[in-house]
């Protein structure tokens, strides 16, 4: 896998070659929401008429479920793949994002069109990993990247328990002035909603209860989010073109889990066609890999959150990741990282006094 090809030319191809139904939306995955908010209301009953520590933290991981498949089911809303009315798009996105606290208008945004659009690209995609020149000039990724790799790793990973809460607000800051004035209420309203209604129920439940209703559920929720959302590009290429064969990834589970995640592991299918509804994403796979199989990235997701372990999170280059404190260069994803051995190529390239290690 060498040259880039753009998007489109995956979606000409494909079209002609897949059904039409496969490109509306899918009114019937909405029953998820009602599903899901039963499942909240529920859980959260038996936490607070229960004594027993146990089962309020066995409820609550039920809570946490329930966020995290909001969370998904907002991602294939706020898409158009479930229905293209938008209000009902706007009002539904909005409150199935409430337990991650990510406002919907923004989203849109933000992933929609500045990630979709500038997919792994070094300086456009908000979501993208920096590069070692760029990172050198932040004291705290400097500090962070002097740590031993495994430490660093562990750090990584415990982000994850609020990354994606965090990363939204971050990203309101950053796009909040692209709005249109008269957009710019919307937006904030539905940024700030979401704290005050957990603030509410924090005043409603009390403190300990709110432990088991929001707090631990929240960060369960953000680490299952962020396990996705990490593996479905940090291990790839970066790309000046939008390739999402060359800069996304397709994590698989057993076919119970990925029913239970809504399929949000297909993600190659999902760059190539944001719009398109999980429930078509395996025969979407199965097409990619006919047309172009020696350029589709698939691992395991157990594989994918390994291999985010073991690896850096700054590239040296297009291709390569760079370990700071050593030198090694690991390679991306149709770049060697994926290869038998899994293994990383000492460079003799020495980082300088500009470098972390100067």
């Amino acid at each position: 896998m060498t040259e880039e090809q753009h998007l489109r030319e995956y979606t000409k191809a494909l079209k002609a070659r897949l059904p039409r139904h496969f490109f509306e939306p899918v009114p019937a995955r909405m029953v998820y929401l009602p599903v899901f908010l039963a499942l909240f209301g529920l859980c959260a009953w038996g936490i607070l008429a229960t004594p027993f520590v146990l089962l309020k933290l066995l409820l609550s991981l039920g809570v946490g479920y329930a966020f995290i498949g909001m969370g998904f089911l907002a991602h294939e809303i706020l898409h158009g793949a479930v229905t293209k009315n938008p209000i009902l798009r706007s009002l539904a996105g909005t409150v199935a994002f409430m337990p991650l606290m990510v406002g919907a208008r923004l989203w849109r945004k933000w992933h929609n069109v500045e990630h979709h659009s500038n997919t792994q690209h070094p300086h456009d995609d908000p979501d993208a990993m920096g590069a070692l020149e760029t990172a050198i000039q932040k004291p705290l990724v400097k500090w962070m990247f002097r740590q031993v790799p495994a430490l660093r790793s562990f750090f990584l990973f415990f982000s994850f328990t609020f990354w994606f809460t965090l990363h939204a607000h971050m990203m309101l800051r950053r796009f909040l002035p692209a709005f249109k004035p008269k957009e710019r209420p919307v937006v904030i309203f539905q940024a700030v909603l979401p704290p005050l209604v957990w603030l509410l129920v924090l005043l409603w439940v009390g403190p300990f209860n709110f432990l088991f209703v929001f707090a631990l559920p929240w960060l369960f929720a953000n680490f299952i989010a962020m396990s996705f959302i990490a593996t479905n590009h940090l291990l790839n290429p970066i790309t000046e073109t939008n390739d999402p064969l060359l800069n996304s990834l397709t994590v698989r589970s057993p076919r119970w889990l990925e029913w239970l995640t809504l399929g949000f592991g297909y993600h190659i299918e999902h760059h190539v066609f944001p719009a398109l509804s999980p429930k078509y994403a395996n025969l979407v796979a199965q097409k990619i890999k006919e047309l172009w199989p020696q350029r589709y990235n698939e691992l395991p997701h157990w594989k994918a959150l390994f291999y985010l372990w073991k690896t850096p999170r700054l590239y040296r280059d297009h291709r390569n990741l760079i370990e700071p404190t050593t030198g090694q260069v690991f390679g991306t994803l149709g770049f060697g990282l994926n290869d038998s051995k899994f293994r990383s190529r000492p460079t003799r390239r020495k980082l300088g006094k500009k470098g972390l290690r100067g």
